[in-house]
């Protein structure tokens, strides 16, 4: 049998569980979750290595019409998913009526690589729905082949999964076989950190926020690690270290928590914040960051 590898990218609207889908195909957490949109800032790969295929998963973040240069960034992540793919997975979920970014999905519908079409959360609605929303996206994009899922409770996955393996082109690896991601840990590091960040504070301070590593140091039965949570405000510096710094205790230790598990290590975390004003509002700035 020859060798099979592609990459396998997952595109759709904010909140209709890309990284859920993500991460269960994976087999890892690498994507972070939270219930608010637009969690998923960055492109980020996962890896899957078996014998006789490398499947390269793709999570990017959702399609938006943008608001801020960060926004604009974002949607570069989603277009250039669109032309690297070998399997595109259009995700979407029992509650969302249609795709509020027309061009993305006309895109879709040009495509010449298979596509794969996932509604989502069906376990939160009703057979009803389920199949109003099916007959919604077939006609809608005809070029998908549809499947009812639950990403959160592994509902129809392994069927999904079984036909991704089928479409994936014969290809030698892309990445070494001991690779889950193209991402270094402090990447990850920071995104537990923002995970927790949108998790426990309200309105517009989660999505101002970077996390940046300064320090990670890795010792013998410890790792080392210093944060630094950049916001746009001094008001938003004031809500993420909270009333006597109850808060930023909170997102720390739940961030070492976490990391612990990811790493399989003790961790000493410091967390501090730094206000960087509009820093989402211009290239050099995202640059700096990362995007």
């Amino acid at each position: 049998m020859a060798h099979k590898s592609g990459f396998v990218n997952i595109v759709g609207s904010p909140n209709v569980g890309k990284s859920t889908l993500m991460n269960r195909l994976v087999g890892e957490k690498l994507s972070i979750v939270t219930s608010k949109a637009q969690t998923t800032r960055h492109r980020i790969l996962g890896i899957v290595n078996d014998e006789d295929y490398q499947i390269v998963f793709s999570d990017t973040p959702g399609v938006v019409n943008a608001a801020y240069k960060l926004h604009e960034t974002m949607m570069e992540y989603v277009n250039t998913s669109l032309k690297d793919a070998d399997v595109l997975i259009f995700i979407t979920d029992t509650k969302e009526n249609d795709m509020n970014h027309s061009e993305t999905l006309q895109k879709i519908t040009r495509l010449k690589v298979p596509v794969i079409g996932l509604i989502n959360k069906i376990d939160l609605s009703d057979q009803e729905k389920v199949t109003e929303r099916l007959a919604f996206w077939k006609e809608k994009l005809p070029n998908a082949e549809w499947y009812p899922v639950s990403a959160l409770h592994d509902f129809n996955i392994e069927s999904v999964w079984n036909r991704i393996v089928e479409l994936v082109p014969e290809s030698p690896p892309y990445y070494d076989k001991e690779e889950l991601s193209d991402r270094p840990m402090r990447f990850f590091v920071s995104e537990i950190i923002r995970e927790k960040i949108f998790l426990h504070c309200e309105k517009e301070v989660p999505y101002s926020c970077q996390v940046e590593i300064e320090e990670y140091i890795e010792e013998i039965g410890l790792t080392r690690i210093r944060a630094l949570i950049i916001v746009e405000r001094d008001s938003q510096r004031g809500i993420i270290i909270g009333k006597g710094g109850e808060m930023l205790k909170r997102i720390g230790k739940e961030s070492r928590l976490e990391i612990e598990k990811f790493i399989d290590q003790r961790v000493f975390l410091e967390t501090y914040v730094k206000v960087d004003k509009d820093w989402r509002s211009t290239d050099q700035k995202l640059k700096k960051y990362g995007y």
